[in-house]
């Protein structure tokens, strides 16, 4: 053992003894296997898919939307494989954060945590929002605020009983959402093939003037910016560890199985939309959550005769819109408290109910997202400026995520642990993280690119660009207010909340 390793954490380690932090004993492992691999899947399954895959289309063509959503489905698999990597070896909740204090910089750990917890409060405000907006599809005289006020008193109630109650509810919401996708798929091939709707269309649609790539090179790189905010929320699987029954296990299992049901439900839906649908159809960019007549969904379902179409599809929405707002508020009602235990919070967001709910936190989460439902009704520009903040603040997440899987495994090389007792290991590391790092900066770089392109105001691209001087301003503050340092690789604590000395399940 290196004889730079803290005392009490080398005699941990050569006695075996557990260590369980203060963060991690209030809280119930209560998220069973099917909830943890279900929890992945809709995280990646949402508006995102329903009704945004148009304009991918519609900016790159079939060719160009497919291998950017396929790129970007491998770089997500590889950024949750390293999330894997470490949350199951240590998992604890509020994971970004707290991997990112041990492993890397504690200043980096207050940005990364304060990031995601503003990311994912802005997130359930326009889920909310959008709650009530579908409302009104079928009641157009109630005001939309009331339907978006009952949307976050059923959120909170999921949350705020057991953990179970959250997980157990987005089982069913995510297996809503797949068999949505299934049935989409299996229609589609019909209609393509002309066993429904009368017209056969085969693959003319990709022969069809600009296609397979509209606009070359420049296309796809746009697309890639649309990829990556579709699947954005894949890495809750991360925070959701710290509450696994048993994560050893069941964190991999999740993980594994997402790269191949992202190709599915992602890549093969976008294909079989792309046969049926034009690149220049208007529906594709006319597609809203307030118009979700001409979802692309709602376009291949109609082609096929199925007249109640948009009904259907508008209520696969609603329960998309509230899944996300679901899981976003587990995860932002865990990082305030995450970040009090690291003291980068205060100290009345560290409070727990007997069922091991942070319900403080849970309470002041919940409030900022429905201040942000009532400030939309009043000054839109500023609701827009703080969803559009969120965007890029999401990405970051990731770059906080692969910088931390980096100095992780350099800790595990230089205090000799045996990566035999990790029960993950990523697949093709290094590559697959510096891939992930590079393509990630690349993306963010092709934001600034596409919202110059299509054309925006001033206001509009600082509101978009306006996270990465926030987060670089949090982790300056934070690195002079505490003076904080690099963590040497020999002095990571690899041993509080670890697998190898404590047990969690079988």
């Amino acid at each position: 053992m290196d004889k730079f390793v803290p005392e009490d954490v080398e005699k941990n380690m050569e006695s075996k003894v557990g260590v369980i932090s203060e963060s991690q004993k209030n809280l119930k492992r209560g998220l069973k296997s099917r909830h943890m691999s279900m929890i992945a899947l809709g995280g990646a399954i949402g508006t995102g898919l329903f009704v945004g895959s148009g304009s991918s289309l519609a900016l790159s063509g079939p060719g160009g939307t497919l291998i950017s959503y396929v790129i970007t489905g491998v770089m997500v698999f590889f950024i949750m494989g390293a999330l894997s990597e470490m949350a199951s070896f240590i998992p604890v909740s509020g994971s970004f954060s707290d991997f990112a204090t041990r492993f890397v910089d504690p200043a980096l750990g207050m940005a990364t945590g304060w990031n995601y917890w503003f990311v994912w409060s802005v997130v359930v405000g326009s889920e909310l929002v959008a709650c009530g907006i579908i409302m009104k599809y079928w009641l157009p005289n109630v005001h939309p605020v009331i339907w978006g006020l009952v949307a976050a008193a059923i959120i909170f109630l999921l949350n705020i009983i057991h953990v179970g109650g959250f997980g157990e509810s987005e089982f069913w919401f995510s297996l809503l959402k797949v068999i949505a996708v299934i049935a989409f798929i299996i229609v589609g091939v019909l209609v393509s093939s002309g066993v429904l709707g009368k017209v056969k269309y085969g693959f003319k649609y990709w022969d069809y003037e600009q296609a397979p790539f509209v606009d070359g090179f420049r296309g796809t790189l746009l697309t890639f910016v649309f990829a990556g905010f579709s699947f954005m929320g894949t890495e809750s699987i991360g925070v959701t560890a710290g509450e696994s029954k048993n994560p050893r296990k069941d964190v991999p299992r999740a993980v594994r199985s997402l790269f191949w049901r992202i190709l599915i439900f992602y890549v093969l839906a976008i294909f079989v939309m792309s046969m049926i649908i034009r690149y220049d159809d208007p529906s594709l960019t006319s597609a809203k959550i307030n118009n979700i007549g001409v979802s692309p969904f709602t376009t291949v379902f109609k082609l096929a005769g199925l007249g109640k179409a948009a009904d259907v599809m508008n209520a696969v929405i609603l329960i998309s819109v509230v899944s996300a707002g679901n899981a976003g508020m587990y995860a932002s009602s865990r990082l305030p408290y995450t970040l009090y235990h690291k003291g980068m919070g205060p100290k009345f967001l560290s409070k727990t109910s007997k069922a091991g709910i942070p319900y403080v936190s849970l309470l002041f989460s919940i409030a900022f997202s429905v201040i942000l439902l009532l400030i939309s009704l009043v000054v839109t520009n500023v609701y827009v400026f703080l969803v559009n903040a969120a965007g890029i603040m999401g990405f970051l997440t990731w770059v906080s995520i692969t910088i931390t899987h980096i100095k992780f495994r350099a800790a595990l090389k230089a205090q000799n642990v045996d990566m035999n007792e990790l029960p993950y290991r990523v697949m093709l590391y290094p590559f697959g993280t510096y891939f992930s790092l590079i393509l990630i900066i690349l993306v963010i770089i092709g934001q600034m690119y596409a919202t110059i392109y299509l054309g925006t105001n001033a206001l509009n691209f600082i509101s978009t660009f306006i996270g990465i001087p926030l987060f670089v301003g949090m982790y300056v503050f934070w690195k002079f207010f505490k003076k904080t340092k690099v963590v040497p690789s020999h002095e990571v604590d690899l041993i509080s909340d670890c697998v190898m000395y404590n047990t969690y399940g079988n």
